[in-house]
């Protein structure tokens, strides 16, 4: 007959000594355990602090499903990259075109025999491109010249107008959005702001996008030297600066191209303006459910309220991990994290030998 190892243990209050196989207690045990950490988590009462863990790794799950939306949005910057190749391709031929290579590099030869007066050879990224109408008639209200201004950075326009950034702000947040997010700047604030005016909320997250993207806040001056832009912003702009022969910025020269030179120039612009509309209702539908979720937490009394929720939408919870807090109102005041806290408010005296060691340990962890 196998011997096996019998143990006696009390079973809750009953008092009562029961023989069992020790696996068998180990289960009973890790059963015991679980159910008391959970009669305790029915106890606690809900506060701000575990509201916003809870809204936030539930919304952190809605953003990153597989939904509808964000595929668009995907596809959306997918097509953007390749518009950008394309129209930039196209772009180079019209100012090449305008502005022959032969001619350019002469030049740049002058440049360095006679100096700042034969300093007209610039890069730039941002040109007006224009083409005649080809239907024109005086006595009509045609168009003769059908003119517009591209600008192939970061923060260009999205119009047609030179001096508007502000769309061109809400595609460099939508294009590095998890660029942002990694820096822990809130790269949707164009979208959840949408509808509002601006405001110091808005403000706050914005500035913050921009410092992080190396943005500088004026970029009326597209060209290579005037240009105080660092980081994302100017490693994105540099794929794009062509050769141009002139004096003044694009705001005063307009290069010729074809009518279907053109038209493919506005797709690529369009593309970047879908990218920011595909961003806006991507983040709509997650504000929809955040706004929902806000007001149930809010109702809510007890953490296992919020926990019911959370198993119900399908995410897993770490109980433990949204206890475990350092706010005042929750498990800081337990005797062992309440001594402690109080112990380190001593300013005790330190012996001059703890001194030494510690000087000590601080060098030998500098070599």
């Amino acid at each position: 007959m196998c011997k096996r190892a019998k143990v006696r243990f009390n079973c809750l209050n009953l008092k009562s000594n029961i023989m069992l196989d020790y696996p068998i207690v180990k289960c009973i045990n890790l059963f015991m355990q679980k159910n008391i950490e959970r009669n305790k988590m029915q106890k606690i009462r809900m506060n701000t602090e575990l509201r916003n863990k809870l809204f936030s790794k539930i919304k952190d799950v809605f953003e990153k499903e597989d939904t509808q939306e964000k595929e668009a949005f995907l596809q959306a910057r997918e097509n953007v990259d390749e518009m950008y190749m394309i129209a930039h391709k196209q772009a180079k031929e019209i100012v090449e075109r305008a502005y022959p290579t032969e001619d350019v590099a002469v030049l740049r030869t002058f440049k360095k025999k006679y100096g700042q007066p034969c300093d007209v050879v610039a890069k730039d990224k941002c040109f007006y491109f224009a083409y005649q109408n080809p239907n024109y008639k005086e006595d009509d209200d045609s168009e003769k010249e059908y003119k517009s201004h591209f600008d192939f950075g970061l923060f260009g326009n999205l119009n047609g107008s030179e001096y508007d950034h502000e769309d061109g702000k809400k595609f460099a947040v939508a294009y590095y959005r998890e660029e942002l997010k990694e820096k822990g700047c809130n790269a949707d604030i164009f979208a959840q702001q949408n509808d509002k005016q601006d405001n110091p909320h808005k403000t706050k997250h914005v500035e913050e996008c921009m410092k992080a993207l190396g943005y500088n806040g004026n970029s009326y001056h597209s060209d290579s030297n005037s240009s105080n832009n660092i980081g994302l912003t100017k490693t994105f702009d540099n794929q794009y600066y062509l050769d141009v022969i002139g004096t003044s910025y694009c705001r005063s020269r307009a290069i010729a191209c074809t009518e279907s030179e053109y038209a493919l120039l506005e797709k690529w612009r369009i593309a970047k303006g879908n990218l920011v509309v595909k961003h806006q209702q991507w983040v709509d539908t997650i504000q929809k459910q955040c706004d929902q979720l806000k007001i149930g937490l809010k109702a809510y009394r007890y953490l296992s309220e919020g926990i019911e929720l959370a198993t119900e939408l399908g995410i897993q919870v770490d109980e433990a991990e949204l206890i475990r807090t350092n706010s005042t109102g929750l498990t800081i005041y337990n005797p062992t994290n309440l001594a402690s806290m109080i112990k380190g408010m001593k300013n005790k005296n330190v012996s001059r030998e703890a001194k030494i060691l510690a000087r000590k340990q601080y060098e030998e962890s500098l070599n």
